[in-house]
């Protein structure tokens, strides 16, 4: 009886066993690309510890992660082709829900300061710079990435986001040829038109969305536009990033963004008085930090 029982339990053992597929790797289809389109920067707002903690053993992540040390490296976190939770709730251009599609770079850096004159920033030492550029490059050409779509937080959530702040040198790597930036020829000439009439809000608004922000359409300025200008003016015109509409915004943003001939470029009415302007924070030597708050997201 034991060794009938034994020989059923063989056969169907042996039946249930399936077979590994055939795969046949000699072919492979013309239509395919990356699953990579965007480079998203962060800083992290956070010592390098705290970092490293966060970003390996909580629920948020990141591709890369950039030490702060005199001799800066990089941690590779999450391999690139998969997917790591930096974004979150984003969106640019057509495109929403950015972490799926891109890689994310966190640099130790502390963020801002609050002080009794406004916010401190912090800048980003040149020998973190001499790290990051590099490796822009690389993940450029191995992902055929456009420089329009090497973007900071604040872009892509710019009602939830300000990193990577206005002292992000963003002019060093247009000047590495890896984002688009605005001739400055052409800025100041448009600058001359838009002193002598700025457009109304429903202009800058149409033109940051032509850009690719998630703007509202309302003609009004209200908090998220406010927003949303605050983090164009912090990477195209960090020496005054107030939020406000002016001529030398909306010159930068006619070169990145022409309005369509047909358009009619309405002007602007008075700014209301309940609308102050916000002092310019200015670049200031780093000051050491208080302990910052231990973030829920990727920054």
């Amino acid at each position: 009886m034991n060794k009938i029982l034994l020989t059923f339990l063989v056969a169907l053992l042996a039946g249930c066993a399936t077979p590994p597929p055939r795969l046949d790797n000699s072919l492979a289809a013309r239509s395919q690309s990356s699953r990579v389109k965007f480079i998203v920067i962060h800083y992290t707002v956070s010592d390098l510890p705290r970092s490293i903690k966060i970003l390996t053993e909580q629920e948020v992540s990141s591709h890369y992660l950039l030490t702060d040390e005199a001799e800066p490296k990089f941690y590779t976190l999450v391999d690139e082709s998969r997917m790591s939770n930096h974004a979150g709730v984003s969106s640019w251009k057509t495109y929403s829900n950015l972490n799926p599609m891109s890689i994310g770079i966190e640099i130790v850096n502390p963020g801002f300061k609050q002080t009794p004159e406004g916010r401190v920033w912090y800048p980003f030492p040149q020998a973190q710079m001499d790290q990051l550029i590099p490796l822009l490059k690389q993940i450029v050409a191995r992902h055929n990435i456009p420089p329009q779509n090497i973007l900071g937080h604040s872009d892509i959530a710019p009602q939830r986001k300000q990193d990577p702040g206005p002292l992000f040198p963003w002019h060093q790597l247009a000047a590495a040829g890896l984002i688009t930036w605005p001739d400055a020829g052409q800025v100041a000439a448009q600058r001359a038109i838009f002193e002598t009439q700025l457009p109304d809000v429903a202009w800058f608004q149409k033109r940051l969305a032509q850009h690719g922000y998630a703007v509202p359409q309302s003609g009004v300025l209200d908090e998220a536009t406010r927003n949303v200008m605050f983090a164009f003016q912090s990477k195209y015109r960090p020496a005054r990033f107030d939020g406000n509409p002016d001529a030398e915004s909306a010159a930068i943003l006619q070169v990145l963004a022409p309005t369509p001939k047909n358009e009619v470029i309405r002007p602007a009415a008075p700014l209301p008085a309940a609308v102050p302007a916000a002092p310019a924070a200015a670049p200031v030597p780093p000051v050491q930090p208080a302990e910052p708050a231990q973030p829920t997201e990727a920054h």
